[in-house]
């Protein structure tokens, strides 16, 4: 498949770009907001960026079944404009507070939680929507180059953010995160609807029960959710690993801080290109994937020096969005079009719901025994979710599950029509 298929699509083309636009400010504002809480507003506490982190992604657990249900009822299109533009209102809440000096701890969090409502609506309607720009057969394709999109601007954003913290301060890091959302709202809005494959829209009675009725009887699916869900919860916290060993272990300014995401972004880039090419993605991938990044998070745990980390994390990021992207495209391709949402929201709730139960327990153990013990969890849940997966495997003694979509089940006739119901027993 051609790297950059997908992007022959005006509307996918300008949804791409105003994506990659925004990502780039959500990933500086990341680093901004983990140093004005770690150096500004408090004296390096971990256990205040772990409670920061953790109600930003709170309201994912929270509200799955809403969000979900609200990307399988409602245009996506409209729904992503209404979700960034909430987005930018708190960005720029923050980043007001920050210039004129009033920012207290509490502000962040209150604009986290709100801010995290917002994303908690805007994940599955954006996962859902790619499907919706593209043909089926490019489906993987998409997906890629959305990681792709996301790590490119993880590249650039951590690097900036740090030399425009050192130049000019947090603020105007901020600054740049409300302004960015402006591009993706506009491309949303000079898309062609007509150029799109819109799933039916449906009133949905039940989205909990009837997202969770579809993958409790989907194996893959769920060894996929028990996967991400180790890696999100207790693996994939650098947004507070990374922060503690630069100021804790190693020492360094915002300049090596922001060095740090850019040199896991690389990895991490690298993996989204090569997803972008990959059309059957694979249970074995994921598994091998898993174990690489448990090998090299072990790396991490006892690097001597800041040198080593920054080497450690390039494949650590590599293989982390390998994992991610092939169990993110075997979701997208295992289910039907009108219960994406609410499965996909599920999937989000599960691994970046899993953050605020992981984020403030790496705060405390950052607290209490040192940074290093921090990254030591994400190494050992990687080889616990490894473990768990290849012995389901082997039970099953189908290693490559095909792709096998349930839309024509019968037993889910009233789910995907909307109706009142549960599906059998």
């Amino acid at each position: 498949m051609p790297l950059f298929a997908s992007l022959g699509i005006r509307n996918y083309r300008l949804f791409f770009f105003g994506g990659l636009v925004s990502n780039i400010g959500t990933w500086m504002a990341r680093v901004a907001q983990d140093w004005l809480v770690l150096t500004i507003l408090t004296d390096r506490s971990a256990t205040a960026l772990g409670l920061t982190t953790a109600l930003q992604f709170l309201p994912m657990a929270l509200l799955a079944g809403q969000a979900g249900a609200a990307a399988d009822r409602f245009d996506k299109r409209r729904l992503l404009q209404i979700t960034q533009a909430s987005m930018l209102v708190t960005g720029l809440a923050l980043a007001v507070l920050v210039l004129t000096g009033a920012v207290a701890l509490w502000h962040v969090y209150l604009l986290s939680g709100l801010a995290g409502v917002g994303a908690a609506f805007d994940g599955p309607a954006r996962q859902a929507y790619a499907p919706e720009m593209v043909p089926r057969r490019l489906i993987p394709n998409a997906v890629g180059l959305n990681t792709t999109s996301f790590n490119a601007a993880r590249l650039i954003g951590p690097a900036a953010a740090g030399l425009m913290i050192a130049w000019w301060g947090v603020g105007p890091a901020l600054v740049v995160n409300a302004v960015s959302f402006v591009p993706v709202i506009w491309a949303l809005a000079l898309q062609d609807p007509a150029q799109l494959h819109p799933s039916e829209r449906i009133r949905v009675a039940h989205p909990v029960r009837d997202g969770l009725a579809y993958v409790r009887r989907s194996p893959r699916i769920m060894l996929l959710m028990f996967t991400v869900f180790m890696l999100g919860t207790f693996g994939m916290n650098f947004q507070i690993t990374n922060a503690l060993m630069a100021t804790a272990v190693f020492g360094v300014g915002s300049e090596e801080f922001g060095f740090l995401g850019t040199a896991m972004a690389i990895g991490s880039l690298s993996a989204g290109l090569i997803a972008a090419k990959r059309a059957n993605p694979r249970m074995r991938t994921v598994v091998t994937a898993m174990t690489g990044f448990g090998v090299c998070a072990a790396g991490l745990t006892f690097a001597p020096n800041i040198w080593f980390y920054a080497a450690c994390l390039v494949p650590t990021g590599f293989f982390a969005l390998t994992a991610m992207t092939v169990a993110n495209a075997s979701v997208q391709l295992a289910t039907p079009p009108a219960l994406r949402g609410r499965v996909l929201a599920l999937y989000m709730a599960i691994f970046i719901g899993g953050t605020p139960i992981g984020s403030p327990l790496l705060g405390w153990v950052g607290d209490a025994l040192g940074a290093r013990w921090t990254l030591g969890i994400g190494f050992v849940s990687a080889f616990l979710a490894v473990a768990v997966v290849v012995l389901s495997v082997w039970r099953s003694k189908d290693f490559d599950w095909p792709h096998r979509s349930r839309a024509d089940d019968p037993e889910f006739d009233h789910i995907r029509h909307g109706e009142a119901g549960q599906a059998r027993s």
